[in-house]
């Protein structure tokens, strides 16, 4: 992740270390890799992702489920099917990132439980 993150701009570079550091702490127990060519964690399943792009930033929760659920929490924000676009100057809040991550560990250990991988 280091070497992504380093990578971009510092504005950029900041926005999403401060969205690694919130998953971090969300899901402590979570592998950081790269996952289709951007910044993932892996707890199982995979968990969520994140990136940089010119005009924003993205938080990938690796269901479109949640964003759909979620919509009124999230309603500030643009969202696609399976992902939070959110600006460098705006990122997304610690608690909002935190509440998303614990979400995404429930529903894995729920399709774990069910034998489904």
């Amino acid at each position: 992740m280091a070497y992504y993150l380093a990578s971009l701009p510092r504005d950029s570079r900041n926005a999403l270390e401060r969205l690694r550091k919130d998953i971090r702490a969300a899901a402590p127990g979570a592998e950081e890799l790269i996952a289709w060519g951007m910044p993932a964690f892996r707890q199982g399943r995979l968990l969520v992702g994140y990136a940089a792009f010119q005009d924003h930033c993205s938080f990938f929760p690796m269901s479109g489920t949640l964003v759909r659920e979620y919509a009124d929490l999230l309603r500030s924000y643009i969202t696609t099917k399976g992902s939070i676009h959110f600006t460098k100057a705006r990122p997304l809040p610690s608690t909002l990132v935190r509440k998303l991550v614990k979400v995404r560990l429930a529903e894995n250990e729920a399709r774990q439980a069910r034998g489904r991988h």
